[in-house]
Parts: C-alpha cells; structure tokens; sequence
C-alpha cells in the first residue's frame, strides 16, 4: 500500500474511541507519525496505552493550546474531531452548552490554527469536523447546525488567511459512533433504520467513512477551503 503520509506527523485531537479512534488508525495506516490529545488523557491511555504520543489539550483555552503546540513543536497536519453537543429544543437549551460547542468547534480551530501554522511547513494542513446538520437542519438541533455552520465559514476564511497552508472540513451525518448511545439500544436502532431507509445510500456511516475523507483531505493537495460532505446523501432528502 502506498504510505501517503510516511514521514510526516499528524497530531490528532479527540477521545480514543469513535471517529478520532479511526482516524488515528487511518493515517497510521497511511504511514504518518500520530501524535494524539484530548482533555482526558486517562481515555487516550486505556485506548492506545504506550503505542502513541499522548498529550493533553483543552480546545476552548488559548494557554493550553499555546502549550501543546510549544511542546510538540514541528508538526506536518492538525486534524480536531473535539466536539461539544448542545442538543435540544430551543426552549431547553442552555446558554453555558451553547456557548461550550461554539468554544470547542468554532474557537478551537481558530486558536489552534493561531498557535499551530506558524510552526508547520507549507505543504501542511488542518482539517476539522462539521456536520450535516449545517446544510440541513432539524429541529432539536439548533445549535449544533449553528455551530458547524460556524466550522465551514472557519474553514474558508483560514483557507484564505493561512495559505498555502491548506484548511479543509470533514461533515459527517449520522455515524455510528457512540454519539447516539445516550438514546438507548432501541431508539437508537429505530434512528438509525429510518435513516437508512431514507438515505440514498441506503445505510448510516462508520467511522472508518469519517476517517478516510480524513486522509483525502490531509493528502490531496489541490483541496482547501472545502468541507467535504460524507453522509451518504442525507442533506439530500
């Protein structure tokens, strides 16, 4: 297999498990060098143990993202799936969640865009999580569409801005990867039926579909300032 990302090192902020899990396997699988960082660090020992760098990191704060990046130094790629949900209903929703997911989707890549280009070299590049909910909302999900509607209005403007750094986004739709577990086994297998039912493609995602835009992104070097779509055609219906 051909390792598009041998010799380079992709910092890869998350949780160990769900999307950030595969797309630490992803780029690893492309050769890269992965270094990984979350809030947690605890999460990240139980799920990779010695195999990795492991750091920690707070999105939503400047000093902590300054830190990271003066310890790490060189970096060829920064890919942040850290999210913050704040579901519900207009009347429930809580200005502190709010303001906690435009903190960790729409403040995180800017400060770690800040703080991470002036130390990456030019073929570098940053890519960041979305979501369909910002091409489709629906209700009990307004201030997660707002919020990546935030991500790709980030994405392009730093694409700008950073060049020729290069910024792309990634916009899931429903993914099977631990976000819905919270519904219950049952509701949760009802979701993901009626979706598959309605979608073009006929089923819900993997991770492993997140993460290999992932690599086209980090890797196809004629693509900024784009969010690719990769919800098998959910925003469509």
């Amino acid at each position: 297999m051909h390792k598009e990302l041998k010799d380079r090192t992709v910092l890869v902020i998350g949780r160990g498990s769900g999307i950030a899990r595969a797309v630490v396997s992803a780029v690893r699988e492309a050769g890269a060098t992965v270094v990984t960082a979350s809030r947690n660090r605890d999460g990240l020992v139980a799920a990779y143990g010695d195999e990795l760098t492991l750091e920690t990191v707070d999105v939503t704060d400047e000093a902590s993202v300054a830190g990271l990046a003066e310890r790490l130094g060189h970096v060829d790629h920064v890919v942040s799936t850290a999210s913050a949900r704040a579901r519900g209903a207009l009347g429930d929703l809580q200005a502190t969640a709010v303001l906690q997911s435009l903190s960790t989707k729409v403040l995180g890549p800017i400060l770690l865009a800040k703080h991470f280009a002036p130390r990456m070299p030019q073929a570098g590049s940053f890519v960041f999580f979305s979501g369909a909910t910002a091409r489709k909302p629906v209700p009990g999900m307004l201030a997660v569409a707002a919020t990546n509607g935030g991500v790709d209005a980030v994405t392009r403007a730093l694409a700008v801005e950073l060049a020729p750094l290069r910024v792309n986004a990634v916009a899931p739709g429903t993914v099977d990867s631990g976000a819905y577990d919270a519904l219950g086994e049952q509701k949760k297998a009802e979701l993901f039926a009626a979706r598959s039912a309605r979608n073009p493609a006929g089923r819900i995602g993997k991770p492993d579909d997140a993460a290999r835009a992932v690599v086209y992104a980090l890797t196809n070097t004629f693509t900024t300032g784009t969010t690719l779509a990769v919800d098998g055609g959910e925003v469509l219906v």
